[in-house]
Formats: C-alpha cells, sequence, structure tokens
C-alpha cells in the first residue's frame, strides 16, 4: 500500500472496461455508457468475449488482444474471474484497476492481489462504485449522473453515498477534483488517497466519510502530512456505537469506542463534523478564514431578531461575541441613529440606507478587537438587497477573511449573495449556520496547534522504570493480570505520582486497627481481592473511619457483605490508608487503555464513584507533553471546576498535566500495561494525589511506542559531536525550531539557496519553514547542528534531511550548512548519520538530485558511495543512488 501508480488510477490517459456489456441494468453497461458519455479524452477500450463490438466501438475477446496497456481497468467481471484478469492486466502493463465486482472470498481477494504484488498494480475495490475525475471528465463509476469539475476531493467508504452527495452538490453547484468509492479497500485506502491529495494541485480540500480505519499509524502520518497542507474533513459514522463492553478498568470499558476515533481526528489536525452538509459548508468556510482565523465573532444586523437569533447559536456554540472597544462605539454612534443597539450585536435598525451598511460595515472591519464581523440583512422595501451588497462588496473584498455573510430569504436576496460570492465572501442561508460555521473554525485552529508538537516517549520527569517494572513481573510471574492496590500505588509512585499512604494487612481486624495506630486516624479501609476490580461496587469501601471500635465494625461488615455478595472472590486482606481532608479538591480520573485500532489511549475526566453516570471525559493518544495534556484537560466540563469558583481556588494545573505526561510515559516504558484507572485523582490548589488506582498487565506487549499511533519525537537519536574544538549538538529537528531555522536559511548565501532549492528565494514562506520542521517521524528525518553561543543563545549550522515514500523503499535527501563551513567535513559527517540512521529504518535507497553545477554536493556523494543514475539524470540535474541493503559503503 502506497502511493504509486495512483496517478494512473486517478488521472489515467486510457481505460478499458473488462465486461464492457450491452444488457440494461448491469453493471458493465452502465459505467461502458458513463465513460463513453464523459468529456474523457483518452481511448475507452472494451472487453468481452461473447460481442465484437459494442455502441459501434470494436472490442476485444480477451485482455491479450488490446492494441496498447491502458492505464486503468475497470473490471466489471464475476469473483472468480478477477486474480486471473489482474494478472493478465499487469503482464500487459496496466498499473491500476478498479474491481467493481462484488462478493469476492477472502481466498479471491488474496488472490487478486497475489497477483496484482508482481506489477505493483493498484486495486481499487472490490465491490465499489467506482471514481469520478471530473476535471479529465473520466467517469469510471456506475453512478447515475455525473460530477461538476472543481477543486474538492471526496473519498467514502460507502457507494451509496457517493451517489447521494452527486445529486446534493450537483444541485448546489460543487464541483470535485475527484470522487472515490473506497469498497470493501483490500489495497488502496484512506491513508493512500490522503498521500496522494495532499500534494495534488487540483484538490483544495479532502473531504472522507468513513466507518472504520485500519492501518492506524499509516493513517495518522498521512492524516497529519495532509493537514499540515489543506483542510481535511471528516464524517465518521458509527458515533453510537457499542464500544463499552465490560472491562477491568472504567478506561479500559472505551476501547474501541468513538471517543477514541475522535481523538485521531482532533491530533491529526482535521476537522470532524456530525453530518454531510457540514462536511461541505466546513470545506466553504475553510477556504475562506483557514489562513486568518479571529477568536470572536460581531454580528451586524439590521433586525433584532436576526441578532438574537444569531447570538443565541454563539451562546449554545461557545463562540464569544466581544463587547465594543470605546473606540469602536464613538465611531458607530457617529454613524448609527439614537436608537441603535450600542452593543453586540450591531442592530442599524431596519430603515437603514445603503450608506449605513457601508459606513458600519467600515468600522467594524477597521477595528481588530471586533474579530471576524457576520453580516445579516433581512430584504425590505427601503432599498433593495443587491444594492447593498453592490456598495459593500468593494470593503467585503479587502476582508474577505474577516467576513461572513447572510442573506436571509430566497429569490429576493439571490442577486445579492452572489455579489457577495464573487467578492470572494462565505455566505450562509441561516444566522445558525453562519454561528455553527464559525464555530467550526474555532475546533479546527485547536486541532491545527496540535500537529506543532512533538513529544518524546518521556516526556515526564526521572522515572525508577526498574522498580516499576519488577512489580509488573512479579505480578506476571505469580500468574496475575491485576496488580494489587499497593502493586498499582508502587508503579505510580516509581514515575513521581503522589499517592496516599497505604499499608495491606490480614483479613483481620486486629492487624486493620494495628496498621491504623500506625498510620493516625481517621482513616479508610477497603477490601484487598485479586477477583475485585472495583471495591465500591460490593462495599469493599468505608471512608473517615475515627476510631479502633468503628474501624473493627467496618471490617466484620465488610467481609460479611462480600461474601455475600461475591461468593467465590479470594479476599486476601484489607488495605488501610491515611484519610485525605482535601475539602475543596476535585475528584478526577485518569487512565490508559490499549484500542483495538489505534492502540495506547489516555483517558482524563471527572471521577469518582458516579463517573459512568457524569460521562465527562476526553481521550488523547499519547505521546502526551504539558500542551498536549492541558489541551486534554480543557475539552472537558470538569475543567471549569479546575479553573476555580467562589471559594474553590484554581487548581494546580501543572500538576494534573504532569500525572497524565507520567502515564503517557508509562504506556511507553511498560508494554504489558493493559489498563490503568487512577480514580479519584484529587486536585485543588496544593497539587494532587491518587487516592485509588488500578492496574492490570498482560503477558504479551498490548502497549509500547511500537503501538503508539504517532510516533514519538526520537530524543535518543541526540549526540554531541567534538569539531574542530567545537561542541556540537546534533538531534532530530522539533517543532520550536522554526525561529533558529529561519535565522539559518537568512544567513545563507543566495548560490547555497539556489543550490539547495533549485530556485532563488528571499524567504521561506510560512508555511513551507512549518513544513520543514514539523516532520513526522515514521516517515521523515532531519538532523539540525546546533551550536551554544557565547552569550547562550543556540545557532543552526546546518541540517539534513530524507523523506521516504510511504513504501519506505526510497528516500531522498538533502543536506545544507552554514555558508562558512562548507568544504569542512562536517557534511559528510551529518550523511554517514542519515546513512546509518535509514539503514536501521529499513529503507532501501538514498537518492540525492544533485543540479550540474553544485560540484560540492558531487564530491560528497561520490565520496559518500553513491553510484550515478544516469537513466535517471537530465540536463540539469544529476541523479545518484545509494543502495542501503549494503553493509559497507562503496567508495570509502
Amino acid at each position: 500500500m502506497s502511493i504509486r501508480h495512483l496517478d494512473q488510477l486517478l488521472s489515467p490517459r486510457s481505460v478499458v472496461v473488462v465486461g464492457a456489456s450491452n444488457r440494461p441494468g448491469s453493471v458493465g453497461a452502465t459505467v461502458w455508457r458513463n465513460l463513453c458519455a464523459g468529456t474523457f479524452a483518452g481511448p475507452v477500450f472494451g472487453v468481452n468475449r461473447k460481442h465484437a463490438e459494442l455502441d459501434g466501438v470494436a472490442l476485444a475477446a480477451r485482455v491479450g488482444d488490446l492494441p496498447e496497456a491502458p492505464d486503468l481497468a475497470v473490471l466489471c467481471t464475476p469473483p472468480d474471474t478477477v486474480a486471473g484478469l489482474i494478472a493478465e492486466l499487469g503482464e500487459l502493463g496496466t498499473r491500476a484497476a478498479i474491481v467493481m465486482t462484488a462478493g469476492l472470498s477472502v481466498a479471491q481477494k488474496q488472490a487478486a492481489l497475489d497477483a496484482a504484488r508482481p506489477h505493483l498494480l493498484r486495486l481499487l475495490g472490490p465491490n465499489c462504485l467506482g471514481l469520478l475525475s471530473p476535471r479529465i471528465g473520466l467517469n469510471a463509476s456506475f453512478a447515475h449522473i455525473d460530477a461538476l469539475p472543481g477543486d474538492i476531493a471526496f473519498v467514502s467508504q460507502s457507494g451509496a453515498l457517493v451517489t447521494a452527495v452527486l445529486d446534493w452538490a450537483r444541485s448546489r453547484h460543487i464541483g470535485f477534483s475527484h470522487m472515490v468509492s473506497l469498497g470493501e479497500r483490500a489495497d488502496v485506502d484512506f491513508g493512500d488517497l490522503l498521500d496522494h491529495f495532499a500534494s495534488d494541485p487540483h484538490t483544495r480540500a479532502i473531504l472522507l466519510y468513513m466507518e472504520s480505519i485500519e492501518h492506524p499509524r499509516k493513517f495518522m502520518s498521512a492524516a497529519r502530512a495532509a493537514a499540515r497542507n489543506k483542510p481535511v474533513i471528516v464524517v465518521k459514522a458509527g458515533r453510537a456505537g457499542n464500544g463499552l463492553q465490560a472491562a477491568a478498568s472504567h478506561t479500559g470499558a472505551l476501547a474501541g469506542s468513538d471517543v477514541v476515533i475522535d481523538a485521531a481526528i482532533r491530533r491529526a489536525g482535521m476537522l470532524r463534523v456530525e453530518t454531510l452538509q457540514d462536511l461541505f459548508m466546513a470545506a466553504e468556510t475553510l477556504a475562506h478564514f483557514r489562513g486568518s482565523p479571529q477568536k470572536g465573532l460581531t454580528l451586524m444586523t439590521n433586525g433584532g431578531g436576526a441578532g438574537v437569533m444569531a447570538a443565541d447559536a454563539a451562546a449554545l456554540a461557545g463562540v464569544e461575541l466581544p463587547p465594543l472597544s470605546q473606540a469602536l462605539h464613538t465611531r458607530l454612534d457617529a454613524v448609527l441613529p439614537p436608537t441603535w443597539s450600542r452593543g453586540n450585536p450591531v442592530d442599524i435598525i431596519g430603515d437603514a440606507p445603503v450608506e449605513r451598511y457601508t459606513a458600519t460595515l467600515r468600522a467594524l472591519l477597521d477595528a481588530p478587537d471586533a474579530g471576524a464581523v457576520l453580516f445579516m440583512h433581512a430584504p425590505t422595501a427601503i432599498v433593495r438587497s443587491e444594492d447593498i451588497a453592490r456598495a459593500c462588496a468593494p470593503l467585503a473584498r479587502e476582508a474577505a477573511g474577516r467576513l461572513m455573510s447572510c442573506w436571509l430569504g430566497d429569490a429576493g436576496v439571490a442577486e445579492a449573495r452572489r455579489v457577495f460570492k464573487a467578492a470572494g465572501v462565505a455566505t450562509y442561508d441561516t444566522p445558525e449556520e453562519a454561528v455553527r460555521a464559525f464555530a467550526m473554525l474555532a475546533r479546527y485552529a485547536s486541532n491545527q496547534a496540535l500537529l506543532t508538537e512533538a513529544p518524546t516517549a518521556s516526556e515526564a520527569g526521572p522515572a525508577d522504570r526498574a522498580a516499576a517494572r519488577a512489580v509488573v513481573e512479579a505480578a506476571l510471574a505469580d500468574g496475575r493480570d491485576m496488580l494489587d492496590e499497593l502493586e498499582a500505588k508502587a508503579v505510580l509512585q516509581a514515575y513521581g505520582m503522589p499517592v496516599v499512604p497505604t499499608v495491606a494487612v490480614g483479613a483481620s481486624a486486629d492487624e486493620a486497627v494495628a496498621a491504623a495506630v500506625a498510620i493516625g486516624y481517621p482513616v479508610a479501609l477497603k477490601i484487598l481481592s485479586p477477583d475485585i476490580s472495583h471495591k465500591s461496587d460490593v462495599g469493599g469501601v468505608v471512608l473517615a473511619l475515627a476510631d479502633a471500635a468503628a474501624l473493627r465494625l467496618a471490617a466484620a461488615q465488610m467481609l460479611a457483605r462480600v461474601r455475600s455478595v461475591r461468593p467465590s472472590a479470594r479476599v486476601t486482606g484489607f488495605t488501610v490508608q491515611a484519610m485525605v481532608r482535601r475539602p475543596h479538591a476535585q475528584e478526577l480520573i485518569v487512565g490508559a487503555s490499549v484500542d483495538p485500532v489505534f492502540g495506547p489511549v489516555i483517558l482524563f475526566g471527572q471521577g469518582g464513584t458516579a463517573v459512568e453516570v457524569v460521562v465527562d471525559r476526553a481521550i488523547g493518544l499519547p505521546p502526551l507533553n504539558r500542551v498536549l495534556a492541558r489541551e486534554l484537560v480543557a475539552t472537558t466540563r470538569v475543567s471549569r471546576l479546575l479553573a476555580g469558583y467562589r471559594d474553590h481556588a484554581p487548581a494546580r494545573m501543572d500538576a494534573i498535566c504532569d500525572v497524565l505526561v507520567s502515564v503517557s510515559q508509562m504506556l511507553a516504558d511498560l508494554p504489558e500495561l493493559a489498563e490503568l484507572d487512577i480514580n479519584p485523582l484529587l486536585a485543588d490548589g496544593d497539587g494532587v494525589i491518587a487516592l485509588d488506582a488500578r492496574l492490570r498487565v498482560t503477558p504479551a506487549a498490548s502497549a509500547g511506542t511500537a503501538r503508539f499511533a504517532i510516533q514519538p519525537y526520537p530524543a535518543e537519536l541526540a549526540e554531541t559531536w567534538a569539531w574542530q574544538g567545537r561542541q556540537l549538538l546534533v538531534r532530530p529537528i522539533r517543532p520550536d525550531d522554526e525561529a533558529r531555522h529561519l535565522a539559518f536559511a537568512g544567513q545563507l548565501a543566495p548560490e547555497d539557496i539556489r543550490l539547495r532549492f533549485f530556485s532563488t528565494r528571499r524567504e521561506l514562506p510560512r508555511s513551507e519553514l512549518a513544513r520543514l520542521v514539523q516532520i513526522d517521524y515514521d516517515r521523515e528525518m532531519a538532523f539540525v547542528v546546533i551550536e551554544t553561543q557565547p552569550d547562550g543563545t543556540q545557532r543552526t549550522l546546518g541540517v539534513v534531511r530524507a523523506m521516504a515514500d510511504p513504501d519506505n523503499i526510497e528516500a531522498e535527501f538533502a543536506i545544507i550548512l552554514a555558508t562558512e563551513l562548507q568544504g569542512q567535513g562536517l557534511g559528510q559527517r551529518l550523511l554517514d548519520k542519515m546513512v546509518a540512521y535509514l539503514r536501521g529504518h529499513g529503507t532501501q535507497r538514498l537518492v540525492a538530485l544533485v543540479l550540474r553545477e553544485n560540484t560540492g554536493m558531487r564530491e560528497l556523494a561520490m565520496q559518500g558511495g553513491f553510484a550515478l543514475d544516469t537513466a535517471g539524470s537530465d540536463r540539469d540535474a544529476f541523479r545518484y543512488v545509494l543502495d542501503l541493503k549494503l553493509t559497507t559503503k562503496q567508495g570509502h
């Protein structure tokens, strides 16, 4: 699975329909008709053993009789023919096929894949509707209508939804660069198409309808790369689901649930919406606002009702309506009648002439603290809507990235809508729709911010990994998967998490009393049993025991209750712990489990015994740092309580975040960790303390960084070099290198920039700079050389970069050093480090494209053992290739 030969699939020069037919209602007949009826300029061939011609076009009896190898084959034949046809097409030279056929067995699908593999022939389907590429007039589907050309790519797991979207979009004049029905995804999947469309110049936004995700790390890598370049918007079905199965922990019960998918979409920088209508509304909104997100929204209206409706929608959506500044208030007083609303919403009164509209809009757009502006208008007999639109259009054109519009009505405002759309302004049918679109922008901006975070697997403070491993290994050696309370707390303590002092005793009231005397009253008493995970469910927890008599009574009653409720449970004793008196603390839950698709996940939410009833929780994907941990906390309702209220001081947010980061590190360090609950975790202004913990382990590695859906920052690759009397730090690049990278590029000689980027440029665009420092370590690597200056600041001296294709077959590399350091051996050392890394990563070939006049780079390549690829070179640049499968470099 990769992006190889997807060009032949999505933009073929020629197509063959195998199974072309004239039988009414058949798939073969419909596909043939769609291909021939369109404007596709390339040849369309047909194969049918029973007919010599179809609609006046000569057919081939078999694939081998075709006059040439078509780029794309569309198969509409029975299941038992598919694998053989794929083999024939591959031998002929075809490199992409759409398998329309339904009903292939597992063995038949595998046979088709086996037949395609030797030729790297790509398969879309089976059991799919096909695809449409309107830009080239291609309709290789059995859809009932064609698509309009445009710049949106739509990929759907459901063929039926493709036809529904075709109808819906055509009636609204929405066009597409591509529409793809994935079918059963035997080969081409979401990850492949995200990779392709991310760099497709004809695609502005990518829309996905998905029901399930396979290959999570591949999907996350492709999604994060695509989301850096253009909006990726998702409708994910199955939100209700049945993921809440029984589990040993509250967190484990969420495995496989929709909240995990939601976390993955958020972390990948994509935007999730609820409906197909929202899918296209979000695409339209992001096209206008993506580069200029606004924090607040100012409402402008000629009627109070529209303003109230928009304000209500804003309150429900959490959209801020900023108060008007004194300066703006004064300016509006000068252009509006005394009866204007004097606040946000800005009601300019229903009798407003054109001049009042333009003056108000100019004042709002001149005020940066007004944020974005929602222009609302209900038609009146005072002035024509189109006259208002034409007068405001020049202002709108200047500030299209800050302006939204809502022309209430239908035919009476149609021309006004058209004028504003022509001016580049996003236009919505209702005030609620406009506000909902603005709320999407805020979510999208938040998700995009997560793309800049690149935490390591061990962002937490020092941890006693050996102590934690010893506890886990002892439990596994004893044949247990559940750690008892003391063992679980010992693991937490090894990772620096505060826990309440706890003592384990036998099932004896006397032993419990002795422990309580040592700890000091009041105490809490809990049952200790390897068979009871949720102790409060069986009456196994009693709090605030003030003296020995109360403790003895509680112990006796607890044993009796447990024997009655769970007679088969093994009771090994009690735990006695100090009562923690923190009256203003919030009860939280922090947990971890292993999702069957996305691997390790982390939970945060409101805790306590009613955790399932309250259902205030959020899921995040490791690795976490404090920024990501804080974002996870902020997505819950309890975060507002943690911020403080009335006589409750704010909780120490850094202490809460440190617990989340420590759990992330535990998931990396302890592959056997399967489920973890810290509940309750008390949090207040003094910090946090864990009162109870449950931890389940498995002999097989269920966690660990190998199961992370997002590759952690590889801090272990950093090293210090002594070079010409200087101490240099060499490490993988990070997002926070952006400012240093910009300064580094700014100090390069113009000729160095031309030789590196194959063009002369004065500065790097912000989007490209972000892309250079925000990399996906699963498929890309960049090592920077950094030197600490005498004043303590750090300076970037050079960088070597390699980007592998999604198959990890070939990586293209480039290297650039500060101008004064070139030709002194530092480049060779950097290249050696990259070669060693890529060999360990399993990459097969390293490639460099070098301008012919770049003699220094050519010499470096030859010294590094690269061979000149004459077939891949051209008149401007040489192509050098290093075979990384060799154990030693040639030429040394």
